[in-house]
């Protein structure tokens, strides 16, 4: 009996094993315990954390890091910039550029949409997240100002897009377009739960996101919707918050050099609030030497003339002009960028430091001691005539090169720095990045989109004291009211922000970009006085907008997505 019972026991236990393996959802489900997924990756605060640092990594990616021709498009065909490096590129012929199947348009969208995607998981899953309420407060704040950050761009540069506000987890094919109103809006909306969430500025570390960067960007998109008190107000909590305010005298790491305060904003440890600015909202941070921290390589090797291929012939004698690449002329450079005409000589007025010799250069001393012009100036004494003023001369703003590190000097074999007989450090060839902090927002700025806002509001009087704050720091004449008008306000933009600001969005968003670009970028000047066409030539109305990329509109198969007028695909 005892054996039967016992069977009888097994045979059950058996049955029950079957019963259950028969649940083959259960049975299926995967768990992984050796491997990252998707719902083991964000758990704890500091995965959580570290997806927020990968919203910053994909903004910085974005505006500099991205392949040359795509971010750079945030700056060519514009009022700003032509290409140089190739005066007769497609980079110049903007209906060229501005296709539906370019690179340029395709991943810049699809760059955007990565950040976007990145704040949907964060808010996604901290939904559910077991962490201390303060701080989940603190990481949607974040990532909500990251999806309008997104939003912000892809509104201003290609009008109404997908508003996609949930963690996507399978294939989708049906995305319809949102009006550009609607785009600003989520944005909008966005921006105001942040600012609920986020602490002030002088509560978080350098490179974070606070309230009052948030209040920032808030005041233009209220300006994208056309509400300009709320803009104003958003400007004024900015500006009126204690622990900010522009600089005005002279700070930081190079009092011991020539210079004055507009120059101190752009010098390596300068940029961040930890060093005493009280102006930054906002900066990329990069550490020198950190492999997790990139070169930023957009600006500092592009923006720079090529003087180190400059050649000229004085007394039957042909030489380089210059010995060679120097840490005093910003490095290594490649001109990529040249300013227009406007920009370099248009803008100015008589005492603005923003255009004095420590903020551009305009002229430099020839440092080839075996030149019979040796110790003359380049450009003063007529030699520039021999140089090609496309790529290989022109005037350059030194906020966009960097100081370089003293670790790139060429050196003896003792160690001992090599000079130029005028006494600049030659660097390696491979001196050619950005070594310090980026800003992307400055209280400057707020100033200046409040100014808008008033505007706006047909205050012109209220938008010139706004602007006169500006240009009291920059010991430039103080704007009269009547003067001021929306043209005005672009080019005090130039002004305060050139290679700053998101030049092409800012036109976009204000609907200015072709008539700008038209006026101010159609043409420049090569060797021999060569005339090329540039960007503002080919330029249609429609070019207002960026198009849909092609391969959006094509793989969405389950719903039309419309293109943008005057576009074909």
């Amino acid at each position: 009996m005892k054996t039967i019972h016992k069977i009888t026991g097994i045979l059950f236990l058996t049955s029950l094993f079957f019963i259950a393996s028969c649940d083959e959802n259960k049975f299926l489900e995967e768990k992984p315990l050796a491997i990252y997924t998707a719902e083991n990756s964000l758990v704890t605060l500091t995965d959580f954390q570290s997806a927020v640092n990968d919203l910053h990594y994909d903004a910085r990616y974005l505006i500099y890091e991205s392949t040359q021709v795509c971010r750079y498009a945030f700056w060519y065909g514009t009022d700003l910039a032509f290409c140089s490096a190739d005066p007769e590129s497609y980079l110049n012929k903007y209906s060229a550029m501005m296709i539906p199947t370019m690179d340029a348009v395709s991943t810049n969208w699809n760059n955007t949409f990565v950040i976007i995607n990145q704040a949907n998981l964060v808010l996604t899953r901290i939904k559910d997240a077991n962490l201390p309420e303060a701080d989940k407060n603190v990481l949607r704040g974040e990532a909500l100002f990251f999806r309008a950050f997104g939003y912000r761009i892809l509104a201003n540069l290609y009008g109404g897009v997908p508003l996609i506000t949930e963690e996507i987890t399978e294939p989708r094919r049906d995305f319809v377009r949102a009006t550009r109103q609607e785009t600003y809006t989520q944005a909008k909306n966005d921006l105001v739960e942040a600012v609920s969430l986020l602490n002030n500025i002088d509560a978080v570390k350098d490179g974070k996101i606070s309230k009052q960067l948030v209040q920032h960007l808030l005041s233009e998109i209220y300006i994208s919707l056309g509400d300009f008190d709320n803009a104003v107000s958003a400007a004024s909590a900015v500006i009126d918050y204690p622990a900010l305010k522009l600089m005005t005298e002279r700070f930081g790491t190079k009092l011991d050099q020539p210079g004055d305060v507009y120059s101190d904003l752009f010098k390596t440890g300068n940029i961040n609030r930890g060093t005493g600015n009280t102006e930054t909202l906002w900066a990329f941070q990069y550490d020198y030497r950190n492999p997790g921290s990139p070169n930023n390589n957009s600006w500092h090797w592009t923006v720079n003339p090529w003087y180190q291929n400059i050649t000229i012939t004085v007394d039957g004698v042909t030489t380089t002009a210059f010995k060679d690449v120097t840490a005093e002329k910003g490095g290594r450079s490649v001109a990529w960028f040249q300013p227009t005409e406007h920009v370099v000589n248009e803008i100015w007025a008589d005492g603005d430091i923003r255009n004095s010799e420590y903020n551009i250069v305009r002229d430099v001393i020839i440092d080839n001691d075996a030149s019979p012009a040796f110790g003359k100036w380049f450009v003063k004494d007529g030699y520039s005539v021999q140089a090609n003023p496309v790529r290989q001369w022109f005037p350059f703003f030194k906020k966009a090169s960097s100081d370089i590190p003293e670790d790139l000097y060429q050196r003896d074999a003792n160690g001992n720095p090599l000079l130029t007989a005028l006494g600049e450090h030659l660097v390696v060839n491979g001196a050619n990045s950005a070594y310090r902090d980026v800003y992307v927002f400055r209280l400057s700025e707020t100033y200046l989109l409040r100014a808008e806002a008033y505007l706006g509001k047909n205050n012109q009087s209220a938008a010139a004291a706004d602007i006169n704050v500006v240009r009291t720091r920059a010991k430039a004449p103080l704007a009269d009211a009547s003067q001021v008008d929306i043209d005005y306000l672009l080019d005090e933009r130039l002004r305060e922000l050139c290679y700053e600001e998101l030049r092409m969005c800012t036109l976009c968003r204000m609907g200015k970009l072709v008539e700008r670009t038209r006026k101010y970028n159609s043409v420049f000047y090569g060797m021999g006085g060569r005339v090329y066409e540039s960007s503002g030539t080919s330029m249609q109305d429609y070019h207002n907008l960026w198009p849909i990329p092609f391969s959006e509109i094509e793989r969405n198969i389950e719903v039309k997505m419309e293109q943008n007028p005057g576009y074909t695909n």
